[in-house]
């Protein structure tokens, strides 16, 4: 299924965890508006800017997936509305302060990005709720005790 011109529903229910788990990670219907609204609000631009092939490392994770991986059942993947992507060839600062400059979005976390690492350190995570864009844009790193923290970019 389509959700724009260059994403597919495949791309944001792929996991290699929920397969090796038995998790089916099919989303209902309202979750597809709310992956086709992020996709027609941000990714489809940002492919459209760059002009570059985008990976999407994590898209829609249901409840039990995103708690099989840590994460929280109040995440925005398990509402469809986030996605952790990357564009090749592009830094991800660059992406993520075009994002921010261009797009109505709700989060926009530049994740784990290290100038001394190179431009392609860490992720965007980024996120669309077409109900309520709050437009925060922070970085996510880790403290000297190795605790994930966020700071206002």
């Amino acid at each position: 299924m389509k959700l724009s011109d260059n994403f597919s529903l495949h791309e944001f229910t792929r996991s290699q965890t929920a397969t090796r788990h038995g998790i089916d990670n099919t989303p209902s219907k309202e979750i597809i508006g709310n992956l086709q609204s992020l996709c027609l609000g941000v990714l489809q631009p940002v492919r459209q800017h760059f002009q570059k092939p985008m990976i999407i490392s994590s898209g829609y994770r249901c409840a039990e997936l995103n708690i099989k991986i840590g994460g929280s059942i109040t995440s925005q993947h398990v509402k469809g509305q986030a996605a952790d992507i990357e564009v090749l060839g592009t830094s991800n600062l660059d992406l993520s302060d075009w994002i921010h400059h261009n797009l109505n979005y709700d989060q926009l976390i530049l994740e784990f990005y290290n100038e001394k690492e190179g431009p392609h350190s860490g992720w965007v995570h980024v996120s669309f709720d077409k109900t309520n864009n709050k437009h925060e844009y922070k970085e996510a790193y880790k403290n000297e005790q190795g605790q994930t923290r966020y700071r206002l970019r």
